[in-house]
């Protein structure tokens, strides 16, 4: 997961390089982006040495040509749209005041207009400018909009006073960034392959077969997955959403397209996620050229590959593998069927018989099916459920974990 670090101006520019090491440690990746006045502090090869990506230190790359890059001015956007999190270390008072009063005059006030990404500020500067009633009305305008304030400690200052202004600990930043996220690190190391979207089968060159997946509950697993410090590849069917950030997306349309590209990404994975509507039926040619309408129509089909099956047969030792299943009546008796042939580790259901969630819905109410038991997870929204799913399959890992460090 990606989480930009803003550096600007203050004596305590030197503290972000912490910052970035006490963010790496829970397994983000960390980009940095400094004001002018920050150089004067800080080099920006330092930063660029801790992360491994370039420092980016201003609106315009004059790098290459001597000239003004268009295209580097417009990197603010990409910035914003692909960060998780925006983290300000130090945020001066000047910082302060820009972001409050919408001034957008270099890279880091411009980014910050164009997030909508949690945004993190760790003020430090002298005591009384911390104190000063235009600070203060800027801090509490920023919180008033969301932005998360982590409050500078007291202590010894730089500029010989002591009170109010020290940069909180790297530590206390990092945690903050963290809570911000609804970022949990029990995922690290694991490798998630999640599938969703509903898949489309060509029935002519303008129509197909398909469902009323809107993809929503495996986007929502996927963010939820990378969130918690997982590798996350999302193979996906055609959907209306955008890609969660950190997320590896596979596009694909077709059944026999999904199939291929979970197969070809299976040996790098440690836990599956089947959350994709795949069809369960194609037609069994298809049309070269648009059918006509002319009275009634019949259509042969065969059965597509079956994709959960195929991972289970091929599943490697210590793979986690999870279904789902979309149930109109039964739903407990057709899902524990289900959970038996398929050979998963467990099956969620979706009852999508109810009306006003599930399909194209932004909520779901679901039942987590093992072979021991039904947990029945109420109606909340998807992301949220998507926590709670991931919790239930943490739980079924535990076990295997356990027996892996006792040699059991």
């Amino acid at each position: 997961m990606k989480v930009t670090v803003g550096v600007s101006g203050g004596i305590a520019a030197y503290k972000a390089a912490e910052v970035v090491r006490a963010l790496q440690r829970q397994a983000l990746d960390v980009h940095v982006v400094m004001t002018e006045a920050a150089r004067q502090f800080v080099q920006p090869l330092t930063f660029a040495a801790l992360t491994g990506h370039k420092v980016i230190t201003g609106l315009w790359d004059e790098s290459q040509t001597g000239d003004a890059s268009l295209a580097s001015s417009i990197e603010h956007i990409e910035e914003a749209q692909t960060s998780s999190a925006l983290v300000v270390v130090p945020a001066t008072a000047n910082v302060l005041a820009k972001f409050a009063h919408g001034f957008a005059d270099d890279f880091l006030t411009t980014m910050y207009l164009a997030t909508t990404a949690p945004v993190i500020v760790a003020p430090a500067m002298n005591v009384n400018m911390w104190q000063h009633a235009a600070t203060q009305a800027n801090v509490e305008t920023l919180a008033q909009r969301g932005v998360r304030i982590v409050p500078p400690e007291s202590g010894a200052l730089a500029c010989g006073m002591v009170g109010d202004g020290r940069l909180a600990s790297p530590e206390t930043i990092a945690q903050a960034v963290l809570e911000s996220l609804n970022y949990r690190n029990d995922l690290a190391g694991e490798t998630v392959l999640v599938t969703a979207g509903g898949t489309r089968e060509p029935l002519d060159p303008v129509r197909f077969l398909g469902n009323r997946s809107s993809g929503k509950m495996g986007y929502a697993l996927a963010d939820a997955a990378a969130r918690r410090g997982a590798r996350v590849i999302l193979v996906s069917a055609p959907t209306a959403l955008r890609a969660p950030a950190g997320c590896e997306l596979v596009p694909v349309v077709t059944t026999a397209e999904m199939r291929s590209a979970v197969l070809a990404r299976l040996s790098e994975t440690t836990m599956v996620i089947k959350a994709a509507a795949v069809a369960d039926y194609r037609p069994h040619a298809e049309a070269e050229q648009k059918l006509k309408r002319s009275g009634p129509l019949t259509l042969e089909l065969e059965p597509t590959n079956d994709i959960l099956a195929e991972v289970v047969e091929l599943r490697r030792p210590g793979m986690l593998i999870v279904g789902f299943a979309a149930e109109t009546e039964n739903v407990i008796v057709h899902g524990r069927d289900k959970l038996l042939r398929k050979g998963a580790d467990a099956i969620v259901l979706n009852d999508v018989s109810r009306e006003g969630i599930g399909f194209d819905s932004d909520r779901n109410a679901v039942t987590f099916l093992t072979r021991d038991k039904a947990i029945d997870l109420p109606e909340m929204p998807k992301r949220q459920l998507a926590d709670r799913i991931l919790e239930e399959m943490l739980a079924l890992r535990r076990p295997t974990r356990v027996m892996a460090e006792t040699g059991s």
